[in-house]
């Protein structure tokens, strides 16, 4: 390049637009670009001249990167790692609240292409809570990742072992658990980074959970290889469940050469007394245990003895043979094409459970194409009408009940439960057979929010009518309380009365009614025990039997004439009132009214709920005269379970001693006129009836209208 200055041409002179000024009193910026441009015209310009590094200046370059290499390298070789025990240790501390403590030596392999780590003596305490002891010991641990993956941010493992593990894991009855480090926190599912062996050796679990009543150890391995079934995992252990003895055994495939798009299979077995649970399945992202999907079966005597493994406070049932797909999401928790048998019903659904939530949520919608209702008797602390489908502990409180001739069970339920979960559950019965009055069907929803739960809309579909209402139970408080309002309408007498003489019922009619009670217990006899409330029948019209409505008169020659005949004529049934008046588990019969053509009969009693024992007495008056009338009250008495009928002796007893005496002090003729009925019994003022019952609740219009 020439070296001759460069000299800028002068700029055309501008043409004039004004008067220029005078010199020293240009514009600032013009007189800053004059100065400028003339600098730039007497300045030289030189092309920059590129030496080239000597070869002495790479030697030494060279040698000092290498010696630092090498004094890395060494720095490397004599560090003594185990002066990180303390930092490391503290810092896991703070993280995990709780006492972590490094023992052992530190050796770490870091010049390689796969970096590796061994920590021997590696404790973690109990929280404070669980008190002194150790939750874990780790005699060795080992890992080693791959260093390219770890320069762009992504952890690959290519190794992880533990050396004779010992895990002790403590749940009290509060739900605190010594292995949560979220400290009260709601944290996602485990989801560990890819690893590519995965080795456990001679590992030991100590678990024991307060509230579920569990308790079991286990070994723990996790080979490439275990025996001639290619197994990778295993985990094998034994200990009780609900006082019984528990066994479990879980399997998985090789932890070796693990890949990360295919799905990781393993299947578990377990035994608990006679509840066994088997399942198959696999987790479509290994070691990503927020999401897995199996296949699983369970079988037992009472589906409540499953809360153990689940969590979930499902009811009191019979034996059961359930099968299902689980699938886990996140949080979410799904059984789809849930199939099988509880007791002698079926049962079909599905249902989830959402956890990450102060407390879990059960969702389910069941259904039953037919429903045994003596399997319900399991629901409230009984036990099933079928003895085959009975657990041990259901047979004997069905004996117990036997013996005593109470139909109300002293089961204590098991409210903590309820305590600990949320639930939204609907279920359908689209037949049911077995109950004591003839049902079609039936539905109901359940929801427990926070410990109170409502069973609303409670539906039974009578063969014409139905039971329709609520029932609430409320466990937030120290003695749960049971609220009960159930309303009968639009049903017919004949369809609930079993009785029939000479192929037809003695009564027809409508017939509504309404139970309103509230007790508190713990069981389904101390809250009838204890309740308070009313309860009220009415049948607004009808017809029956001409010969029962003589006989409840006790006109007993009539009577017996009509029913040896077969006579099937009937007369009007006015109107029929029951009453009764609920207080500490008593109910009392206020009215007791049953107006028929012929006949008025009234009557008074009560019920125990608490004893369970019922004592009643009603007697006829006629409308008109009648020659011959026995004065013998029908009384019922006995457990509610199974009354006797019988009559009052004692008013015939002394109605004959007065025949008696009249015959012998005026003449014989005189001895009938004790048996002798005027008839002054009026009808009874039903209107009146009716719109009192209406005021205690029974829809009593609805009746009126059919």
């Amino acid at each position: 390049m020439s070296n001759e200055p460069v000299h800028t041409p002068r700029p055309a002179p501008r043409r004039a637009r004004g008067p220029r000024p005078e010199p020293g009193r240009r514009r600032p910026l013009q007189r800053a670009w004059e100065v400028t441009r003339d600098r730039i015209s007497h300045t030289r310009l030189h092309a920059p001249t590129l030496r080239r590094p000597s070869r002495k200046a790479l030697y030494w370059t060279g040698g000092v990167l290498a010696l630092l290499a090498l004094l890395v390298a060494i720095l490397i070789a004599v560090w003594d790692w185990n002066w990180f025990r303390g930092p490391i240790a503290r810092y896991a501390s703070a993280r995990t609240h709780r006492e972590v403590a490094i023992n052992g030596d530190i050796k770490v392999h870091l010049l390689t292409w796969q970096p590796s780590a061994t920590v021997s003596g590696v404790t973690i305490g109990n929280p404070k809570w669980a008190g002194p002891g150790k939750m874990a010991t780790f005699p060795v641990i080992g890992v080693r990742i791959r260093l390219v993956p770890l320069l762009w941010g992504r952890l690959d493992l290519r190794q992880l072992r533990f050396e004779q593990p010992d895990l002790r894991l403590y749940a009290d009855a509060q739900g605190r658990k010594t292995w949560d480090f979220s400290d009260g926190r709601d944290t996602a599912p485990t989801r560990l980074p890819p690893i590519h062996n995965f080795i456990v050796r001679d590992g030991h679990v100590a678990y024991a959970d307060a509230r579920r009543r569990l308790r079991f150890s286990a070994t723990l391995n996790a080979h490439e290889r275990l025996g001639v079934r290619r197994r990778g995992f295993e985990m094998v252990g034994q200990g009780t469940m609900n006082a019984q003895p528990f066994r479990m055994q879980v399997e998985g495939g090789p932890l070796v050469n693990i890949d990360r798009s295919t799905p990781y299979p393993f299947n578990a077995e377990i035994h608990a007394g006679q509840t066994y649970v088997a399942a198959k399945g696999a987790i479509p992202r290994p070691f990503d245990f927020g999401r897995f999907h199996l296949a699983a079966v369970a079988r037992g005597p009472d589906m409540s003895e499953l809360f153990p493994l689940t969590g979930v406070a499902f009811p009191n049932t019979p034996a059961y043979d359930l099968h299902g797909g689980l699938t886990r999401d996140g949080d979410v928790w799904r059984i789809a094409d849930l199939a099988g048998r509880v007791g002698q019903s079926d049962l079909a659904g599905s249902m989830s459970v959402t956890t990450g939530r102060k407390r879990p949520l059960l969702k389910a919608d069941l259904r039953s194409r037919s429903l045994n209702f003596g399997d319900l008797g399991a629901l409230f602390g009984g036990a099933p009408a079928n003895r085959a489908v009975a657990s041990p502990a259901q047979r004997a409180v069905a004996q117990k009940l036997a013996a005593e001739q109470r139909l109300f069970p002293d089961s204590t339920l098991d409210f903590t439960r309820m305590r600990a979960m949320d639930a939204d559950v609907t279920y359908k019965a689209l037949a049911i057979h077995g109950a004591p009055i003839p049902l079609r069907a039936g539905s109901v929803r359940v929801r427990l929010d926070d410990a109170l739960l409502r069973a609303d809309p409670l539906r039974l579909d009578l063969p014409q009518g139905l039971v329709q209402g609520h029932v609430n139970l409320d466990a937030r408080k120290a003695k749960p309380v049971t609220d009960l309002d159930l309303r009968l309408s639009n049903a017919r007498i004949e369809t609930l009365m079993p009785m029939r003489f000479g192929g037809e019922p003695p009564l027809t009619g409508a017939v509504v009614g309404r139970a309103r009670l509230t007790g508190t217990g713990d069981s389904v006899h101390k809250a009838f025990a204890s309740a308070n409330g009313q309860v009220v029948l009415v049948a607004p019209g009808g017809e029956v039997r001409r010969a029962f409505a003589e006989l409840a008169g006790v006109n007993v020659v009539k009577g017996l004439g009509l029913l040896l005949k077969h006579d099937q004529s009937t007369t009007p049934l006015r109107c029929a009132v029951a009453h009764f008046d609920t207080r500490n588990g008593v109910m009392t019969a206020d009215t007791l009214v049953f107006d028929t053509g012929p006949v008025l009969i009234s009557g008074s009693g009560a019920v125990n709920l608490d004893t369970e024992r019922m004592d009643f007495r009603v007697q006829g008056h006629d409308k008109k005269f009648r020659l011959v009338r026995v004065l013998l009250p029908v009384t019922a008495q006995g457990p509610i379970r199974s009354p006797k009928l019988g009559v009052e002796a004692g008013p015939a007893i002394a109605q004959g001693a007065v025949a008696v005496g009249l015959g012998a002090l005026l003449s014989p003729l005189a001895a009938i006129l004790p048996f002798v009925d005027p008839g002054l019994a009026k009808d009874a003022n039903c209107g009146a009836l009716m719109s009192e019952a209406s005021l205690h609740g029974a829809p009593v219009k609805t009746a009126a209208a059919r």
